[in-house]
């Protein structure tokens, strides 16, 4: 059986369990309807961020999908700036006019999350060729979704980024469902791994819901890239357990079968590595003290976004760019 050392895994676990909690404290909150902003919940997801930006540097570049908070967790944003956006005040991490879907910290390497489908891509894969302009050994990462995968532009970027063997490291979250259509009456085969395979990149699949399976493939991926060997993409196959939006499950609104999202449950990635932990040494009384940290930090998150202040009306175009009217 592989040794990890104990750091890596509480470092694995802290992580993981933030995401969850910071995302149960949203779903209890949003019903109070102080959060106004649309929400796309990664719940049940968690260990693709987790087990993917571990390897990530500070100065690494990552590019999101409307469902954003698990990267930027993962990555290192604080909590204070991001629940603060969700609040819409003036201390959120785009003074309050991004919101859920908007999330940015260029002092974390996170330029972009985006709500549309496939846009984080190409965006990515121009700042890997600005990172290989200027000589840096820093990579781009790219998340999206498997709706993703349908989008013209996820070919083009596979194209150029292989072409010009740019440092730039695809991760598909592929949880089966582009909104409420799943992926088996959109795409003819279940290959996502295999898109870049025309273009030369290695592609790879895994458990997304296996933190340690994530982070091994996730691991030599980065390392190749950072090797100067062009980019990589690895599919995590998952399974988000809210809607496509909001806090609620839609089973209940038939967009999915009860009974498969039941399944994907009894599969959760927090709770299959907590077991792995106790096999490992990590005691409860330890992963106990982790969550009451954790969920400190998260409490005073929210009280730090509700004594915030709101955006003035004057500051409605400050930091907007675009032509004038």
């Amino acid at each position: 059986m592989k040794r990890y050392p104990h750091e890596f895994l509480k470092k694995l676990y802290s992580v993981m369990l933030e995401i969850r909690l910071f995302e149960e404290k949203i779903i209890s909150l949003y019903p109070d309807r102080q959060i106004r902003t649309p929400v796309h919940l990664c719940v049940g997801q968690e260990a693709i961020a987790a087990g993917v930006c571990l390897w990530l540097k500070k100065r690494d570049v990552l590019f999101s999908t409307h469902r954003c908070h698990g990267h930027c967790i993962a990555k290192g944003m604080d909590l204070n700036s991001m629940m603060a956006e969700l609040y819409g005040r003036k201390t959120g991490c785009c003074g309050g006019k991004g919101g859920s879907m908007h999330l940015s910290d260029p002092a974390y390497g996170i330029y972009s999350t985006t709500a549309i489908v496939g846009g984080g891509i190409p965006l990515a894969v121009g700042a890997a060729l600005s990172l290989k302009f200027q000589k840096r050994r820093d990579i781009a990462v790219v998340f999206f979704g498997d709706g993703a995968a349908d989008e013209g532009v996820f070919y083009e970027s596979l194209n150029f980024a292989a072409l010009k063997k740019l440092p730039v490291f695809f991760v598909c979250e592929n949880n089966f469902y582009a909104t409420n259509s799943s992926q088996k009456v959109r795409q003819p085969l279940d290959n996502i791994f295999k898109k870049g395979g025309v273009f030369g990149i290695p592609g790879f699949r895994c458990d997304g819901n296996d933190v340690l399976e994530v982070s091994r493939h996730a691991g030599r991926c980065i390392d190749r890239i950072r090797a100067g060997e062009g980019p990589a993409l690895l599919e995590c196959r998952t399974y988000r357990w809210k809607g496509h939006v909001g806090p609620d499950c839609d089973a209940q609104k038939g967009c999915r079968p009860a009974g498969e999202v039941s399944r994907w449950i009894k599969r959760c990635p927090v709770k299959k590595f907590e077991s792995f932990l106790r096999k490992r040494g990590v005691g409860g009384d330890e992963m106990r003290r982790i969550r009451a940290r954790l969920s400190a930090r998260i409490e005073k998150a929210v009280v730090f976004a509700k004594n915030s202040p709101w955006p003035q009306a004057r500051e409605l175009l400050t930091d907007v760019t675009g032509g004038g009217i």
